[in-house]
């Protein structure tokens, strides 16, 4: 959790508030002679990228005070079909995950806002500013627009490809690829083989997906400074291509091949203190997906 602090706009002399701090929400005093609050967020199209939630809150503060919402619509870069992973469960509600969809929640962010109005807020006065042109089936490099990082670690379309499963990962000690150019298509620890990895997921012949060893030492995050060996995800189908799919398949060989050095990670993560992180992840207790 990277926050970052509220700050004057030097040139415009206008606060610009963090909502990734002390607060997550909007306050009274920040919607404050406000007519309407504009949403401009590119979602990733998985229920753990936290924009979707910020959104969230903004129209629960919004409601409150009597503030219009306006959300410009953008295209789920994963394609707006395809659905992947549990439902979350009411009790695991966090902020990687507050309202009932699932993991690949196969929407654009104008369709969740109004599904979070129609659920949630009834009484926000939510206008979604429509996209032209956009098909359900669409991939983002389909689209004709130009791929901008919505963080740092969401680099390419490669990346959101692979999100919504290999984001299980921060549930683990195993490195996600943080602190590499390829963050969450490449994964692995001190303690794997790459070589018997590769060669045993390979032969799980999961669709869509080839695994390539692979070493890497990442400047920052878990393992920071430390050769770690494993796996680079190759993506050679993507329409068959189940991330969620593949994450789970992957992590449930690593527990059973390494029961001594894998452990999940501890809390807290995300702002939750008393859940396991894989547990706030997938929304639901561990041993709903982890069962074996």
């Amino acid at each position: 959790m990277v926050e970052w602090k509220s700050y004057e706009h030097p040139r415009l002399r206008i606060p610009v508030h963090s909502l990734y701090a002390e607060h997550r929400e909007p306050t009274p005093e920040m919607l404050q002679g406000l007519d309407v609050l504009l949403v401009d967020l590119q979602d990733i199209g998985a229920r753990y990228y936290t924009f979707i939630w910020t959104m969230y809150l903004c129209m629960r503060a919004c409601e409150q005070a009597g503030v219009a919402v306006v959300v410009l619509d953008r295209p789920n870069p994963i394609n707006g079909i395809t659905t992947e992973g549990p439902m979350l469960d009411a009790n695991y509600k966090s902020f990687v995950g507050m309202h009932p969809l699932p993991v690949r929640h196969g929407r654009s962010i104008g369709e969740l806002a109004q599904q979070f109005r129609d659920e949630a807020f009834p009484k926000c006065r939510l206008t979604i500013l429509p996209m032209k042109n956009w098909k359900r089936e669409m991939w983002f490099d389909q689209t004709g627009l130009l791929w901008v990082m919505p963080s740092p670690n969401m680099a390419t379309l490669d990346t959101a490809t692979v999100y919504p499963g290999m984001c299980l990962l921060e549930g683990t000690n195993i490195s996600e690829g943080r602190g590499t150019t390829r963050p969450f298509e490449i994964f692995g620890a001190p303690f794997i083989d790459a070589e018997q990895l590769c060669s045993e997921l390979n032969k799980l012949r999961l669709q869509g997906v080839f695994f390539r060893q692979n070493y890497f030492q990442p400047t920052f995050h878990k393992f920071a400074g430390e050769l770690c060996a494993g796996a680079q995800l190759h993506v050679t189908g993507r329409k068959a291509f189940e991330p969620f799919h593949v994450a789970v398949a992957i992590i449930k060989h690593i527990r059973k091949t390494y029961p001594e050095q894998f452990q999940w990670k501890r809390p807290p993560y995300e702002y939750e203190w008393k859940r396991l992180p894989i547990e706030i992840l997938i929304g639901g207790p561990v041993g709903s997906v982890f069962g074996d």
